[in-house]
């Protein structure tokens, strides 16, 4: 049986994503989706391409994901699974460019500089 696999990257974290024809069964690091993702705006997230692309159903999912938080997770798996929807059928591409789903988000948390608390916030400033 053939399989597609692509990978989806969100500020710390990395999706690897499987799709393989099915009856529509995401599972994320073992778990049914909505249990890794209890947020339904995050469960949406993940299942927007394969809404857009109206194959919604016809390919089970397989995700590994590692790294950062649930709302960073939950865009790299976005990505991945539209990246894994090229594979399988480029056609599908002005679609998911229409929504805006196969540009990798590049945005990454600033760093903390030395002398402050946080990356832009600076300690009290006291004239006296």
């Amino acid at each position: 049986m053939t399989q597609f696999q692509a990978i989806g990257r969100r500020k710390t974290s990395t999706a690897r994503v499987y799709l393989r024809k099915g009856s529509g069964q995401i599972i994320v690091n073992g778990k049914e989706m909505a249990d890794y993702f209890p947020q339904k705006a995050n469960q949406n997230q993940v299942t927007l391409p394969l809404d857009v692309t109206g194959i919604e159903g016809e390919y089970d999912v397989k995700i590994t994901v590692r790294g950062g938080g649930t709302t960073g997770q939950a865009g790299a798996v976005q990505l991945g699974i539209a990246r894994a929807i090229l594979e399988i059928n480029e056609e599908h591409r002005p679609t998911l460019r229409e929504h805006n789903l196969l540009t990798r988000d590049s945005r990454m948390v600033e760093r903390k500089k030395y002398g402050q608390p946080k990356a832009r916030k600076a300690f009290q400033f006291s004239k006296r």
